[in-house]
């Protein structure tokens, strides 16, 4: 089984590791691959970012894919329309609009912790559907868990656990990340496994988190880059 952390943040974007840190680490603890959230401010930072991560790739061994965060509608929009450049679309969870908006593009990976800040879930029966429909990944995000306070932790909690009930109702895809912004908190997968199993998934659910979900993104990441591929469900054909 080849397990994936999709949901890192080097010190690109908000985060204090390099991305070899984080590649050594991620080997050492039994991952095959790693994904990077970036935020967008203009190619030459993108590409700067994919040669750095090409780098740590060939030491390290670790498949290392570039993601970019949309935290706007307005950024959405913008990442939407570049969605060759790059490898997988994360959307930062928080905004009810932004979350909604998320889950109905087809072009969207993961929505990142749809709970987050919130006095309620973020999320719904209505946008579950969508997200199952669309293939968009809800996060668990152990990150938004630890660095909570106490008192805080039991309401994230209790709002991921519903998240989670909605997912398994309809189908969507659930991912499990460390959200991490230190090479040092990148979680061993059986830690985030376990969380997940805590949160209301059975075991062989929260594997699937950490594995056929990543690699069903992954495999649209290798679709995206044929040179016929146009946008979700459509191809140019010859």
């Amino acid at each position: 089984m080849h397990l994936y952390d999709l949901h890192l943040h080097s010190e690109f974007s908000e985060g204090k590791s390099s991305v070899e840190d984080f590649a050594k680490r991620a080997k050492i603890l039994g991952f095959r691959g790693i994904g990077f959230a970036i935020y967008y401010k203009d190619r030459k930072r993108v590409d700067q970012f994919k040669k750095r991560a090409v780098e740590a790739s060939k030491k390290t061994g670790i498949d290392i894919f570039i993601g970019l965060e949309a935290t706007t509608l307005e950024e959405l929009k913008k990442l939407v329309n570049i969605r060759r450049d790059y490898d997988i679309l994360l959307v930062r969870g928080t905004n009810l609009e932004l979350n909604r908006r998320a889950v109905q593009t087809k072009e969207v990976d993961i929505l990142t912790h749809p709970e987050y800040n919130r006095k309620d879930s973020g999320f719904n029966h209505t946008m579950a559907k969508l997200a199952a429909n669309n293939q968009v990944a809800i996060e668990i995000n152990f990150r938004e868990i630890l660095f909570s306070s106490k008192n805080t932790r039991s309401y994230i909690m209790h709002h991921i656990q519903n998240n989670m009930k909605l997912c398994k109702k309809y189908k969507t895809p659930i991912i499990i990340s460390s959200g991490a912004v230190s090479h040092w908190q990148l979680k061993d997968p059986k830690v985030l496994i376990s969380m997940g199993c805590l949160l209301g998934l059975e075991l062989s659910r929260a594997k699937k988190a950490l594995s056929e979900t990543p690699q069903s993104i992954i495999r649209m990441v290798e679709e995206r880059q044929d040179n016929k591929w146009v946008r979700p469900g459509v191809k140019v054909i010859k």
